[in-house]
């Protein structure tokens, strides 16, 4: 009963609920590199395991040093928990030490940044640019990032976007390749709406908690521009990813089964109206923060489902 309550804590610990967002762009990236894929058979499953192991390991240590972080700086004292933000409460409720919440965050780093430089051996040199820029973002999210307005930026960029090329880069590309020929056009336009879907579900949950981020020194957007502002932000942000998703069938990077990706903007809508009206109450602004979150992953999910439709068709007419 022991073991099993301790195994149930570090799945709480790390938030594992939110591991599905790493899968989901990894997921897309393999879409991506099997529609633009170099030659014909060079999909590599066991390679498409050892992304999928990595990034995951990025995410679980980036969960990991955001709540040591914010254990050690008292931000997770004043927060208001929710199911979706405000951290797990684990170390708060001092039921796992916060030295070995650390240990493990170096360790999964490692292991990530290991897998990184595999790939950088039999893909490419700018793997381990990737890589070093997202052991960057997690280990110096809290110091550094978090208090210079980069926070969003950087969130999405090394938990959205850069997943998606990474994952294309690793796939497929060998170290011979020169920079001019290593991204299809295609590649970095569809890695942009991941990128900025991982950018507003940071942003969305940073408005419960933008009183203890400010008295725990971080400067996001919420804390530097108001609730009204960052939620004509969040607005702006999605009318920029669904738009973009709009217009890849339409500029032939994919076809119009992309579309399925379309069906959460529903969701996204409400979110964002709720932003909006209800910012100082938190019991009617948690429907929002649950909204975005069912919008960034169904809509990772749709992307991914729309590709392989998309390869699927092309492949048996």
């Amino acid at each position: 009963m022991k073991k099993k309550n301790s195994i149930v804590l570090w799945l709480t610990q790390i938030r594992a609920n939110f591991l599905l967002l790493a899968v989901l762009l990894v997921a897309i990236g393999l879409a991506v590199s099997y529609k633009y894929q170099s030659q014909e058979g060079s999909f590599n499953w066991i390679h498409a395991v050892m992304i999928l192991a990595g990034v995951i390991s990025a995410h679980i240590s980036v969960n990991l040093f955001n709540e040591y972080s914010d254990f050690k700086t008292k931000i997770d004292f004043h927060t208001k928990r929710t199911p979706f933000s405000g951290g797990s409460g684990i170390l708060t409720e001092g039921l796992i030490s916060h030295k070995k919440v650390l240990r493990v965050a170096i360790i999964t780093l490692i292991l990530a940044l290991v897998i990184g430089i595999y790939f950088t051996v039999t893909s490419h040199w700018t793997i381990l640019a990737i890589s070093l820029l997202g052991a960057f973002a997690i280990v110096y999210y809290t110091k550094i990032l978090a208090r210079f307005l980069l926070g969003e930026l950087m969130a999405g960029l090394t938990l959205g976007s850069l997943v998606v090329i990474g994952t294309y880069l690793a796939m497929n590309v060998t170290p011979e390749f020169n920079l001019s020929g290593l991204l299809p056009r295609g590649v970095i336009i569809i890695s942009i709406p991941p990128g900025i879907l991982t950018s507003l579900l940071l942003l969305l949950n940073e408005f419960p908690d933008a009183e203890a981020d400010k008295k725990g020194g971080r400067k996001h957007l919420v804390i530097k521009f108001g609730y009204r502002t960052s939620a004509v932000i969040y607005t702006i942000g999605l009318v920029i990813t669904f738009g973009t998703i709009v217009l890849l069938p339409v500029l032939g990077y994919s076809s119009f089964w992309l579309y399925v990706a379309l069906l959460p903007l529903p969701m996204a809508i409400k979110a964002s109206i709720i932003a909006f009206k209800f910012t100082g109450d938190l019991n009617k602004f948690i429907p929002a923060l649950m909204s975005n979150v069912i919008t960034v992953l169904a809509t990772d999910l749709l992307i991914a489902v729309g590709l392989v439709l998309d390869i699927s068709y092309y492949k048996f007419i």
